[in-house]
């Protein structure tokens, strides 16, 4: 049994990684998405959300612009200083957090949150779990949580490659990976080539079920209310690359 890398994730988005994900999200699908939180989350401005992890804030400044009061969480301290400067540069206002998602300290406090951009399983099932709790926490009666993720099981098991190549930018990506079937966990070893730079990072994510998740979510108190495979709000298929997993706050 191989043991999961431990908090890969700290360290994972920096130097090329952390370029390789700035580069991989355009304006154009940070409006449409944020076009969607709008629409899901069925709140208006001024409204308080939440954000996390938030990463440099492509969707907090986003929904800030559209009057909403915006509450960012993330570990990576390059990532915050990088939003603070983008909505600074841009006369907003956000709440900036450098923060565990894991140790959230929210009460009752937001009228919604999300969690966008694949970052839902980074964690051990514990971290996972404490995470879906302290977003319970924070919302208040009726608030609605969107979880967006391609690592349901339904999602990423049909289809994995052992290895693939890919470009992203300017940035040659190739991934090795291993899913360890006894604890529904994937390990991938990614190296990133630039010029004549090569960095090479390792992740490792729990893969749960659809209806797990649901269950996850239950027992925090939220309920699912609906399972999405794209921001057209359409039916989630085996084989559909996202997941967007809405639920909301008994």
């Amino acid at each position: 049994m191989a043991e999961m890398v431990g908090e890969w994730h700290e360290e994972f988005f920096r130097g090329l990684g952390l370029d390789l994900w700035r580069q991989m999200a355009t304006r154009e699908q940070t409006e449409a998405e944020v076009d969607f939180l709008q629409t899901t989350l069925s709140v208006v401005p001024p409204a308080r959300l939440l954000d996390v992890p938030c990463g440099n804030g492509r969707h907090s400044i986003e929904m800030a612009a559209r009057g909403y009061a915006m509450t960012g969480v993330d570990i990576t301290d390059e990532l915050i200083h990088e939003g603070q400067g983008k909505a600074a540069a841009a006369g907003l206002s956000v709440d900036w957090s450098l923060g565990d998602m894991r140790k959230l300290r929210f009460d009752s406090e937001f009228d919604g949150a999300f969690c966008l951009g694949n970052s839902f399983g980074y964690l051990d099932d514990r971290g996972n779990r404490a995470f879906l709790a302290g977003v319970s926490r924070g919302l208040r009666p009726g608030a609605r949580f969107v979880l967006d993720t391609a690592m349901a099981a339904e999602s990423i098991l049909p289809g994995l490659p052992e290895r693939e190549w890919l470009w992203v930018g300017d940035i040659l990506v190739l991934i090795q990976n291993h899913y360890w079937a006894g604890e529904s966990r994937l390990d991938s070893e990614y190296s990133f080539v630039r010029g004549g730079t090569t960095e090479r990072r390792t992740a490792s994510c729990c893969i749960y079920t659809v209806a797990e998740i649901k269950r996850m979510l239950r027992q925090v108190e939220l309920q699912a209310i609906a399972t999405w495979s794209s921001l057209d709000a359409e039916p989630l298929r085996l084989g559909d690359h996202r997941l967007l997993l809405v639920s909301e706050k008994l």
